[in-house]
């Protein structure tokens, strides 16, 4: 591989445009080839990328044609099944943005290719690379709060963006709101918890957002608050509070971890980790700080391009991923349950989906 790698992107939404600002401050990588079948997408992609990148309205053309090295697919989720088998037959490492897929079966049938996939294959969850969150996770691995019991993680946000096609207004696109977005934070749970679901309970719904909409006859069905709670192996427990019409709210998001001796908070964008201890009693705040220009590059607290880092580093010394596609298919799991649990009004065993 040359020491420069070029990557190739598949989808140039507002995701891939924000993948092509972060390659572009990133040492040894550029974007060498974009595609995408809308054409306001190519025209705004091709005014951040590079001078002569390629430009591809069918990404199987990209993937036939183009100088590339890595493969970045952030097309609608619902386009990911059918890209990733494409993007497999090349042999090249990958990167898919979450969800992994929209159903547990597309998921599972992809990380089953993953897992013989010669090239890496990464999920895009960026959330785990956001800077506070990282040195909360340190903190907690160095048994800062003892031995974790309850995880509460909050996103107080503004509603859906809208998207090409407006294909992220129903749930058959998206996966449903708790698949779509909440992936992320399902994928945290696991990751902090250092162990496996066993059940999930969520109660939600569409109350706010998107009510007075119409395309083509049809009203959007995507939940715009909910409450989980996810019980895992071992007893410890976490929950997600999401409410999408709280633009005015102090912070996006909100992770507290508390142990048997300690509590630890993180605040996002303030970018501040709060660690408190029990015995004794005492409270330090930390200030996270992250480079202006990576929190100019996106709108992830500076998570994707540490994220590309971390890939990079992947593809360059052949180490396994950070995030595999195993990891993407328990976090679609996760969300599947979460939004059969608020449909029927129950809680659901993950046993029922995985």
């Amino acid at each position: 591989m040359d020491e420069i790698i070029r990557y190739g992107i598949i989808g140039a939404g507002m995701m891939g445009h924000e993948h092509i600002r972060n390659i572009d401050i990133l040492p040894g990588a550029e974007v060498t080839a974009f595609a995408d079948p809308d054409a306001k997408s190519r025209s705004w992609a091709r005014a951040l990328a590079p001078n002569g990148v390629e430009e591809y309205t069918d990404y199987r053309d990209l993937l036939s044609k183009a100088p590339v090295d890595v493969l970045l697919v952030a097309s609608p989720n619902h386009t990911h099944a059918r890209v990733i088998e494409d993007v497999f037959a090349t042999g090249k490492p990958i990167l898919v943005e979450k969800p992994l897929c929209t159903t547990v079966e597309d998921a599972q049938r992809i990380a089953e290719r993953a897992a013989v996939h010669p090239g890496v294959v990464w999920v895009g969850m960026e959330y785990r690379f956001m800077a506070p969150l990282a040195r909360l996770i340190e903190e907690l691995r160095k048994g800062t709060a003892g031995k974790l019991r309850m995880l509460a993680i909050r996103e107080h946000r503004m509603p859906f963006l809208t998207k090409v096609g407006d294909w992220n207004r129903f749930s058959e696109n998206t996966g449903g709101t708790l698949v779509e977005k909440c992936c992320h934070f399902f994928d945290l749970m696991r990751l902090i918890m250092g162990s496996e679901p066993v059940r999930i309970y969520a109660s939600g719904a569409q109350d706010v957002n998107h009510l007075d909409e119409e395309y083509q006859g049809r009203v959007p069905d995507i939940l715009d608050n909910a409450f989980v709670v996810v019980d895992f192996e071992g007893g410890a427990r976490a929950m997600l509070d999401l409410c999408m019409f709280a633009e005015g709210s102090r912070h996006m998001e909100e992770i507290t971890a508390t142990g048997d001796e300690g509590k630890l908070e993180c605040f996002i964008p303030e970018s501040n980790l709060v660690i408190g201890k029990r015995k004794p009693r005492s409270v330090e705040i930390e200030e996270v700080s992250v480079e202006a220009k990576v929190l100019e590059s996106g709108t992830h607290h500076g998570a994707t391009y540490y994220q590309h880092l971390a890939f990079l580093e992947s593809v360059r010394n052949g180490t396994p991923p950070e995030v595999s596609a195993d990891d993407g298919l328990r976090a679609v799991a996760m969300g599947v349950a979460a939004e059969r649990s608020a449909a029927e009004n129950r809680p659901v065993e993950m046993s029922e989906v995985l």
